[in-house]
């Protein structure tokens, strides 16, 4: 007959039970820094996104200003505060996508 005491079988029950509950608690920690991170390049593609419509919009008050420029035979105001303004979301993406690569590079 097989001779088991107390100890051993606790042992023997507590082991793999010790191992199973390591291997869900890493896998669980990897799931959530993989979420973390998902939601970090989402939030950075929505205000990629934003700084885009930005960009259009410039873009489209510099055209606009640059067409009644011609229409009146010179530049004013207008056409300046538009290029200030075009300049000013130019560097915003710039500064943008510098701060997105400089991530990648980090955390990959």
């Amino acid at each position: 007959m097989i001779d088991i005491s107390i100890w051993g079988l606790l042992a023997a029950m507590g082991v793999p039970t010790a191992v199973t509950g390591l291997l869900f608690w890493w896998l669980k920690r990897r799931i959530e820094a993989g979420a973390k991170t998902q939601a970090e390049r989402q939030a950075a593609q929505e205000t990629l996104l934003v700084l885009m419509i930005q960009a259009v919009q410039a873009t489209m008050a510099l055209g606009e200003a640059q067409s009644h420029a011609i229409q009146r035979g010179h530049p004013n105001g207008d056409m300046e505060a538009a290029l200030t303004y075009s300049t000013s979301i130019k560097h915003k993406i710039k500064d943008h996508l510098t701060t997105i690569g400089v991530h990648s590079l980090i955390d990959d």
